[in-house]
């Protein structure tokens, strides 16, 4: 089985970044960065199954594939993760050498989320966008179980893009893990264990 996770951030900002203060100065990066990792990493290396994409308003859309990195390298803290993040993304926009990163893998792609998304839906992934006022996931889990390529959409608490027109024309199902409020990361985290581990 292959998943993916898609992510949205229409907040994040680097202007004013500083480690000292990452969810204040960055427009909640941190968050970006707990996602990820949640989706990369596995106990003792990186889940080769999973990868994310993460849209990012202000800097585009960035592809994390587990493949890609060297996982003795790889920031696995979310500190340094996200230090590392925010130095690839800056030294991208001044098209700086990024040679010395060890997120120096991560592909860039033009394409929009709602254009990712039709992409995969012609490559027959099985969509879902995860929402509180789901369906319950737990009436699905052994269906999904079943398949072969599965898409997750995770929204983010300050983006409406769950919301949003373009999204719901595309008529995604959307399901919840139940009636308690989570992370995204620990979203993630979650579907992972319910569809993945316990295969």
């Amino acid at each position: 089985m292959n998943l993916t996770f898609f992510i949205k951030s229409a907040t994040v900002s680097l202007d004013n970044y500083t480690i000292k203060d990452i969810p204040g100065s960055s427009g909640r990066l941190d968050v970006i960065s707990r996602c990820i990792l949640a989706a990369l990493l596995k106990k003792d290396y990186f889940d080769l199954t999973v990868k994310i994409w993460v849209f990012l308003d202000n800097y585009g859309t960035l592809v994390f594939d587990p493949q890609a990195f060297n996982y003795e390298i790889f920031p696995k803290n979310e500190l340094r993760f996200t230090n590392c993040l925010v130095d690839l993304l800056l030294k991208k926009l001044k098209k700086e050498d990024i040679i010395d990163n060890p997120l120096r893998s991560v592909q860039k792609s033009g394409m929009s989320i709602i254009e990712a998304i039709k992409k995969f839906q012609k490559l027959n992934y099985n969509q879902f966008i995860l929402k509180e006022d789901g369906k319950d996931f737990f009436e699905f889990r052994f269906k999904i179980e079943e398949m072969n390529d599965i898409l997750f959409i995770i929204g983010s608490q300050e983006d409406d893009f769950l919301d949003s027109d373009a999204l719901l024309a595309l008529k995604i199902p959307t399901i919840s893990l139940g009636t308690s409020s989570y992370l995204a990361s620990s979203v993630i985290r979650l579907l992972k264990l319910h569809i993945l581990e316990l295969q």
